[in-house]
C-alpha cells in the first residue's frame, strides 16, 4: 500500500485536482472545516479519502478528517484493511458493524426495495454521527459516471430532470454534503487506486449485482459502447449543467 506521493501518477493527480476544482468552485471546504469522509469499502470511497488526505495537506487553511465506516452486517470483519489504512495516513475512523443489511432483507422492510431501505438506515447513521461527532462535512464518493446513472435513474423512474449535488445543505446549514468526485470519470479513479494500491473489498450484499442504479449505468455503458464521442458528449453536458447548478455564487 503507497502512502507516499512523492511522484503521483497521471491518474492520482488528476483526482486530486478536479476534486480540489470542483471544492473551489462550490465553496465546498471552508476554513476549520470538519469532514466526515463515509467510506463503504469500495473504489470510489477509497480514492475518496487518499483525495481528501492529499487536498488537506495542500489548501491553505485547515481542515479535520475522519473516516466514516458503517459495516451493514453481511461480513463483520470485512473492513479491517480500513482500520490499517486510516492508521498509516493519521486519519481518526469510526468504524462500526451494523444490521442495516440483514435489516433491509427481512420482513421489516415490508415497503421499499432493499437497497433503497438500507441506504435510507446508512444515511440516517451517518448524519447522526456527523452530529455526535461535530462534523461540519459529509464526504460521499460518487463520481461522473454515478451523475449519469443518477440523471437517467430520475428521469426513467421519477419523471424529473435532476443529477446529483457536488454540494447541499441540510438542518438548517449545520451539515453540508459533498462530492468531491463527481467530475472524475470511474476509470481514472480505478487506476488512481491500483496505483495506490488501496485494500479496496467486494460488497457481500446479494443485491450487489443487480441494484436499480446499476442496470441503468450498465444501459449506458452498453449505449455507449460503441460511440465513444457521444459518451463524452453526454457526460461533458451533465457535469457543466450540475456545476451551473451547484456554483458557490447561486
Amino acid at each position: 500500500m503507497r502512502l507516499q506521493d512523492k511522484n503521483p501518477s497521471y491518474a492520482q493527480k488528476f483526482c486530486i485536482a478536479k476534486a480540489g476544482k470542483l471544492l473551489m468552485h462550490t465553496g465546498g471546504l471552508v476554513p476549520g472545516a470538519r469532514v466526515g469522509v463515509a467510506v463503504s469499502g469500495g473504489v470510489d470511497s477509497m480514492v475518496l479519502l487518499r483525495v481528501m488526505r492529499a487536498r488537506q495537506r495542500i489548501v491553505p487553511f485547515a481542515t479535520e478528517l475522519m473516516a466514516l465506516h458503517l459495516n451493514p452486517g453481511f461480513d463483520p470483519a470485512n473492513h479491517a484493511p480500513l482500520a490499517g489504512l486510516c492508521t498509516a495516513l493519521c486519519i481518526a475512523a469510526h468504524i462500526e458493524v451494523t444490521d442495516h443489511g440483514p435489516r433491509a432483507h427481512s420482513p421489516e422492510n415490508r415497503k421499499k426495495s432493499p437497497c433503497f431501505y438500507c441506504a435510507w438506515l446508512r444515511r440516517k447513521r451517518l448524519f447522526e454521527l456527523c452530529r455526535h461527532y461535530r462534523l461540519t462535512h459529509l464526504a460521499f464518493g460518487h463520481n461522473a459516471d454515478d451523475l449519469a446513472a443518477t440523471f437517467f435513474m430520475n428521469l426513467f423512474q421519477g419523471g424529473r430532470v435532476d443529477g446529483m449535488s457536488a454540494r447541499e445543505s441540510f438542518f438548517s446549514g449545520r451539515l453540508t454534503v459533498i462530492r468531491p468526485l463527481l467530475l472524475v470519470d470511474k476509470r481514472q479513479i480505478l487506476r488512481a487506486s491500483r496505483e495506490w494500491e488501496l485494500p479496496v473489498w467486494e460488497n457481500p450484499c446479494p443485491h450487489a449485482k443487480r441494484s436499480k442504479r446499476l442496470e441503468i449505468a450498465t444501459w449506458l455503458t452498453e449505449r455507449f459502447a460503441s460511440d465513444k464521442k457521444s459518451r463524452t458528449n453526454v457526460v461533458n453536458a451533465l457535469r457543466r449543467w450540475q456545476l451551473d447548478k451547484d456554483a458557490a455564487d447561486r
